[in-house]
């Protein structure tokens, strides 16, 4: 349990054995003004009931803020999602344009005929070109969901933010 919520349980739990203590004092009927008009009312009741009021308002707003963060949270996490698919939608069409890219280049290289030695040499070089690309998408990939991890953490509150 919270030490807050500690705090006010004990608050409360001292409220409620006061008023148990005092109860024939807070039943005493006595003389309240309420500035136009005087009236007959025991003033610890009175005070009692302001102070039960005042406790469940606070109880609904509270739950009224927790319901909200919920909520905002709720709709950054289907915010993320859609831009985190986005992010692989546009990964992918850049890998496949690359990919086409490098076939055409390879078929107007082996159409030409002209340098058929230099063909094996080109497609080793090529592949290890495209090993270094891969190997950057990945880097890429990782660090972008390292960031969306982070970010996860910070909307649901497990890790303070820096």
């Amino acid at each position: 349990m919270k030490l807050r919520t500690l705090f006010l349980l004990l608050v409360l739990a001292g409220i409620t054995a006061f008023s148990v203590l005092n109860w024939h004092a807070f039943i005493t009927p006595t003389t309240l003004s309420l500035g136009v008009a005087e009236v007959q009312a025991p003033l610890g009741v009175v005070m009692l009931g302001i102070t039960g009021f005042l406790t469940v308002f606070f109880l609904i707003f509270v739950v009224y803020v927790q319901a909200s963060a919920h909520f905002e949270s709720r709709r950054h996490a289907q915010e993320l999602q859609a831009n985190r698919e986005l992010a692989d939608k546009a990964e992918a069409s850049r890998f496949t344009e690359l990919r086409g890219f490098i076939e055409s280049e390879l078929g107007k290289l082996a159409g030409s005929g002209a340098a058929g030695r230099a063909d094996a040499a080109l497609v080793e070089r090529l592949d290890r070109l495209e090993q270094v690309l891969l190997n950057a998408l990945q880097q890429t990939e990782n660090s972008l969901a390292a960031y969306v991890g982070e970010i996860d953490e910070r909307l649901s509150g497990k890790a303070p933010p820096r």
